[in-house]
């Protein structure tokens, strides 16, 4: 009578890292730590943890954004899995990514990379930025995630930039903002900005600042 040989099995560690997205200069930029520890010591990297145990990694990406940043995010969602055995040399680490968006004045200017000029990154963080703006661009195009890249009270020009950054893609502004307005999600408030040589120009806010799903915009 044969024995069957005995499968051992390996758990790997998983980890929880964030994409954080924002619009700083006209240009969509992320947001990136230094690494202090071994492995890539002082090279750019995504925040991220290690999950603790029974610990969720929702609950772990919130963590990490506390821990690693300090800063408050108005829109989180999960992105993807990577799981590539060799994507850590410290063995098999196994990361669930977030993304993130916030208004850039709430980060630190000295933190921000534009995401088509990064610095080289630690582990496979180049990819998972990449695959994350692929995502944020899809977003803008059936959701109002937008209003977690502006401030409470914003311009329609400054509303039109945003999308403007993250598709990468000029848009007419009379149909934009007829478009846009027709959606229901913004509206005009009494505040004006005075800039020093242009008119006033109004201010609006969103309806609602939570996420919803959409007729596809463009």
């Amino acid at each position: 009578m044969s024995i069957k040989k005995q499968k051992i099995y390996e758990s790997p560690s998983v980890t929880a890292d964030t994409v954080i997205f924002t619009i700083d200069e006209n240009k969509l930029k992320v947001l990136l730590i230094k690494r202090a520890n071994q492995p890539f010591k002082n090279w750019w990297a995504l925040p991220g943890v290690f999950l603790f145990k029974n610990e969720s990694v929702g609950r772990a990406a919130l963590r990490a954004l506390k821990e690693k940043t300090g800063v408050k995010i108005a829109y989180l969602e999960q992105l993807y899995t990577f799981d590539s055995p060799t994507r850590d040399p410290r063995g098999h680490v196994i990361s669930t990514t977030y993304f993130a968006l916030c208004p850039s004045a709430k980060l630190p200017k000295s933190a921000l990379f534009s995401v088509s000029n990064l610095p080289k990154l630690a582990f496979d963080h180049k990819k998972i930025i990449n695959y994350a703006v692929s995502r944020l661009r899809a977003k803008l195009e059936y959701t109002n995630v937008a209003y977690s890249l502006l401030p409470k009270y914003f311009t329609l020009s400054q509303l039109q930039e945003v999308y403007e950054t993250v598709i990468g893609k000029k848009q007419d502004k009379r149909n934009f903002r007829k478009k846009f307005l027709s959606l229901g999600l913004i509206r005009q408030t009494r505040k004006k900005i005075f800039g020093a040589r242009q008119r006033p120009a109004k201010l609006y806010e969103f309806i609602s600042r939570r996420h919803a799903v959409l007729k596809k915009f463009f």
